[in-house]
This record gives C-alpha cells, sequence and structure tokens, in this order.
C-alpha cells in the first residue's frame, strides 16, 4: 500500500497511464506551491500599512520600495531567515504581487479549501497543484508532491507524499534492502524476469473485461511495482546532509524528483501563522521563515540547473485583521495576497491593492488598474483561471472537469505580463 501511494501513476479512463512511459523524464515546467498555513500578516510584508494602528513595528514614512514594490521594512525586527529587504533586493526584479485579494470567508479549512483549488463550495475539486501535474505529467512516479495543507486531488493524480529525505532514498531504491543501493534484494537476472513476467501478466489482464475499479488496482499495482527503475534517478540528487530548516527539507525533497523527472508539482507548507496572541513575534519569526525557504529553493535550483524551469506560487488562506485584540494578536480577515514568480511572469509588479482600512479595492480587469467604482473585486478562482492559462492547461479535458465559474468580462487580461 505504501508503495502504491508513493509511486501510482494518474488514473486515465480505461488504462492507467502505464509505466511503459515512466522511462522518460518531465523536462519541466515544474511548479512549486508555498503555504503560509495559518493566515499570514500581510502588512508585515507585501502590502505595508503605517497608519491608524495596523501595525506596531513601523510607520508610514519607513515603508520601504524597490522597483514598483513596497514592503515593510523587517530586517531591524527578525533573529533568523530572510529579511524583506534582502528578499526583494534579491527578487524583487522577477516578483509579481498581487494585493487585495478576496477570500470571501475567513476560516481555516474553506479558506485554504478555496485558495488551493479556486473553489470554495466543493470538496471535490483537486488544487492547482495536483490539477497541473495531472494534466502535464500523469505518468511520473511522485507526479505529485504534497507536504500537508489542503491536497486533494479530485481523483486525478495520486497524492505522494515523502516527508523525509531518508525516506526519499528508501523510495529511490525500492529494490534494495532499506534503500542500500549496494545491498540487493534480488541479482540482476532475476530482476529482469521478474520485470517480464509483470508485463506479460499486465497484457493477459489487458484482455480480459474487468470492472473499472478492478482495472484501476490491477493497473496501479503494475505501474507501482515498474517505476521503481524510474524513481532511481532521484538518488544522485539527493543531498548527503539533510538542512536543519523546514521547507528547506521539503524544498530538497522536491527539487531532487524534479531533477530527477519523476515530479511536476510539490505543495510545501510551514504552519503557525495563525497569531490569535503576540501577532508581531510571530510574524516575524514566520514571514522570515517563509521567505528564506523560497530563497533556499531558487539557490538549489540554480545549483541544479533548473530554475529557469521553476514556477512558484506563495499564498496563505487568510490575512490578519487591521486591528489588535487584547493579546496583542490579529485575527482572521478575509483580505490577502498572494506572490508569483518564475518563467512566463513578468515581474517588478504589483497588480491590486487595500485601502488604508485594508480592504480590498476593486480593479478593471482588462487593464488591471484599480478601479473602485465598477470594478471587480478579485477572488481565488480569477487567479486560478491565470493560473491554469499560464501553465497551458485550461483547455485539457480535466480542467475542463473542474470549471471555474464566473463572468467572462472578469477575466484578468495580460494578469502575467
Amino acid at each position: 500500500m505504501a508503495g502504491l501511494g508513493v509511486a501510482a501513476p494518474a488514473w486515465l479512463p480505461g488504462r492507467v497511464a502505464g509505466a511503459a512511459s515512466s522511462g522518460t523524464a518531465y523536462e519541466g515546467p515544474y511548479y512549486a506551491v508555498f503555504n503560509a498555513s495559518g493566515g499570514w500578516d500581510t502588512t508585515y510584508l507585501m502590502d505595508p500599512k503605517g497608519i491608524d494602528g495596523i501595525n506596531r513595528l513601523f510607520q508610514q514614512g519607513d515603508i520601504l520600495s524597490r522597483g514598483s514594490h513596497r514592503f515593510a521594512p523587517t530586517a531591524k525586527h527578525i533573529a533568523g531567515g530572510l529579511s524583506n529587504e534582502d528578499f526583494y533586493k534579491e527578487y524583487g526584479s522577477e516578483l509579481l504581487v498581487f494585493n487585495g485579494l478576496d477570500y470571501a470567508v475567513n476560516n481555516h479549512s474553506p479558506g485554504a479549501r478555496y485558495m488551493a483549488t479556486g473553489k470554495l463550495d466543493s470538496l471535490a475539486y483537486p488544487t492547482f497543484a495536483a490539477l497541473v501535474a495531472a494534466c502535464r505529467g500523469p505518468e511520473c512516479p511522485i507526479s505529485y508532491l504534497t507536504f500537508g495543507n489542503y491536497s486533494a486531488t479530485g481523483n486525478l493524480v495520486a497524492m505522494s507524499r515523502v516527508p523525509y529525505l531518508p525516506s526519499l532514498q528508501r523510495i529511490a531504491n525500492a529494490d534494495n534492502v532499506e534503500g542500500n543501493p549496494r545491498s540487493f534484494y534480488h541479482d540482476e537476472f532475476a530482476l529482469r524476469r521478474i520485470e517480464e513476467t509483470l508485463a506479460a501478466e499486465d497484457r493477459a489482464l489487458a484482455m480480459d473485461p474487468r470492472l473499472p475499479r478492478a482495472e484501476r488496482a490491477q493497473s496501479m499495482l503494475y505501474a507501482a511495482q515498474v517505476n521503481s527503475k524510474a524513481l532511481q534517478r532521484v538518488t544522485e540528487h539527493i543531498p548527503k546532509e539533510t538542512p536543519k530548516e523546514r521547507l528547506s527539507q521539503q524544498v530538497e525533497i522536491a527539487l531532487a524528483s524534479f531533477k530527477a523527472g519523476v515530479c511536476v508539482s510539490a505543495n510545501l507548507t510551514i504552519g503557525q501563522f495563525d497569531s490569535h496572541a503576540n501577532n508581531d513575534t510571530d510574524q516575524m519569526k514566520l514571514i522570515p521563515e517563509f521567505l528564506a525557504g523560497i530563497h533556499y529553493l531558487l539557490r538549489r535550483a540554480e545549483e541544479l540547473g533548473i530554475r529557469d524551469k521553476l514556477v512558484i506560487v506563495a499564498q496563505s488562506e487568510m490575512g490578519r485583521t487591521p486591528t489588535y485584540n487584547k493579546g496583542n494578536g490579529k485575527d482572521h480577515w478575509s483580505i490577502g495576497s498572494v506572490l508569483f514568480l518564475g518563467p512566463g511572469i513578468r515581474g517588478n509588479r504589483v497588480i491590486g491593492a487595500t485601502d488604508d482600512k485594508q480592504f480590498a479595492v476593486p480593479i478593471d480587469p482588462g487593464s488591471l488598474a484599480l478601479k473602485a467604482e465598477g470594478g471587480v473585486k478579485i477572488k481565488p478562482e480569477h487567479v486560478h483561471a491565470a493560473l491554469r492559462d499560464l501553465a497551458g492547461i485550461a483547455g485539457h479535458p480535466f480542467a475542463k472537469q473542474f470549471p471555474l465559474v464566473f463572468p467572462e468580462a472578469e477575466k484578468l487580461i495580460g494578469f502575467w505580463g
């Protein structure tokens, strides 16, 4: 069952996209979705507010800018991770920010589902990461990799969870004892005979009429058995030392899988952003950690030669209120922001805004300019429709199976520049 959960490819009507194609490495683009689980305070990152006590660490005159971006000054307030100053200095020219996203709800579960899928009122919709994996690389052994947060697949692709680098080592060397490449369960000649027998058995079973559920189970079993060959490519990209940081550990697993061509998308996450008490202390610990994880991904991807194929989405399921509660915390707020970076995305751009009271300002979806009167409040379905366009999957049958419904006039034109 563990093998099936990790190594099975997507189920397609009739037959599974089988292992016959699993020897071909997927070459990108790769998609990494970062989740700040719990609700980040965007006023301490990409949507700074220095008035009316919205935050207590800086004033309006302290707000910094680089190119088109405005951001909160955090270098003096953090003990570790990456400051906003360093993050925007390094990546501002590549970064697209959207401010004033209307989540419509301020509860964690529906908010996380809505932000991940673009659909608020359905538990059946896949996350964007799962959908793009199913459309782009259903034959990949671990096409959709997730480390938590909302991770629904829509029954389009297998959900793969690999919590630790040693686990990836064992999976990548499934034909070896405890993943040790020097200790084999079988000699090479025996493995060849086993594979030949499995292939012959699968061909024979394919000729027999079976119920769809039985056919799917048999196909997934066969795919899990033979995909171990493709997974062996991961081994050479697993680092010898495991980083200490939470996101960095997830990043190494994702990057090794990307580089080996066995993975299309990864859903990465860290939690504890739900700062109902001591908002400033918590956010100044977590936001720098979150940015450091994105920085680590980009730096390591550069070393592996795949940075130019990497699309990054950084998001949360909600924002924090513009006022503090009695515990020096901030509560749930249904307005937030999203960050984007990668091929096909023109950087040094900010779309949308919030007003002085942190309410979303509507925009003209055709020009993307602010339009307080008669504009459209942008919600997750608008963003997900744009993401599907970016990935080139909007017309795919799987995407059409899970439509994002809103008026055509509200479609974001030129969102990616």
